[in-house]
């Protein structure tokens, strides 16, 4: 495991390595600078600002600098909030895209294994139809259908919700419930796939030979290996949660990652952007690793060079 563990971290170098390059040169390539003004700056104090920030220097010096505060976890300043360093700012919105995310997929997840599992049970039957048909309808509904309608409907018209904001527990709801509408589709159908194949493995015929209980043999049995396509489902899946996502950030106002993203590219603020990525970056591999340690435990059959 600890040798396994070992080589994932080392192979993750060169991809994040990778992922900060391109980045780094693609949002220099973008139109636009962040020093733009709505006014019209001043040729002396725009050079003084360049000066000030090393944007006036070649790319290749920047990028180096670039990468020497990496080295010491620095992210750079940020060019517009000059109030705070990229550092601040993240950690500042991290937190709030981290508790939203993770309310979002275990509500997901709750509700996506329990209606995948009453679905498999009751299969070819109306109610197994009528799961499949609920879960298409959570696929195919975009965020940013779904998190208007829930304002208007219980924020706006039953007054039971806020429409917006941040701070108190009841401002989590409608993000979360838009957040994991969709997830709770996928999740479903996976589920479902993953129980009926294993529902007709052998080891299921035996627990049930044996005499035991359909509940026993679901939870303990069956459900352990059903559950492993929602499992590998979930590495990306939970990072793209908590590291913030745009739409509904922006729909309910939250002050988290994706948002901050969105801000971050509409004032051309470079260091900013580049931190946010390497954060995403690097939680899509730590989840993925998790995910596969998970798996491995789950299921003897898979082996940790497999994995």
């Amino acid at each position: 495991m600890v040798r396994y563990v070992i080589w994932r971290a080392l192979s993750s170098i060169p991809l994040l390595f990778l992922v900060i390059t391109v980045s780094f040169f693609l949002v220099r390539l973008a139109p636009g600078s962040p020093l733009a003004r709505e006014r019209a700056m001043p040729p002396e104090i725009r050079a003084r600002l360049e000066r000030h920030y090393g944007l006036d220097q070649p790319w290749s010096i920047q990028y180096w600098n670039y990468l020497r505060g990496l080295l010491r976890f620095d992210l750079g300043p940020s060019y517009k909030q000059k109030e705070a360093s990229v550092n601040a700012l993240i950690a500042r919105a991290w937190p709030v895209s981290a508790t939203l995310g993770a309310l979002a997929f275990a509500l997901a997840l709750l509700a996506g294994v329990a209606l995948g599992c009453l679905a498999a049970t009751r299969r070819a039957t109306f109610t197994d139809r009528s799961l499949v048909f609920l879960a298409l309808v959570g696929v195919s509904v975009p965020n940013f259908v779904l998190g208007p309608l829930l304002v208007l409907i219980v924020s706006l018209n039953l007054l039971w919700l806020p429409p917006a904001g941040w701070g108190e527990s009841r401002h989590v709801v409608l993000p979360a419930i838009t957040l994991a509408a969709p997830y709770v589709a996928y999740i479903a159908r996976l589920t479902r796939a993953g129980m009926l194949q294993a529902l007709q493995e052998g080891y299921i015929l035996t627990a049930r030979a044996k005499g035991l209980r359909e509940y026993g043999v679901l939870i303990k049995h069956a459900l352990r290996v059903g559950i492993l396509p929602v499992i590998s489902f979930s590495g990306p899946a939970i990072a793209f949660l908590v590291t913030g996502t745009v739409v509904v950030e922006r729909i309910f106002a939250i002050p988290g990652l994706g948002n901050l993203f969105v801000q971050a590219a509409f004032n051309r603020d470079y260091t900013l952007i580049l931190g946010i990525v390497l954060v995403v970056s690097t939680a899509l591999f730590l989840f993925n690793l998790l995910v596969d340690i998970i798996m491995v435990i789950l299921d003897p059959r898979i082996h940790y060079g497999e994995a």
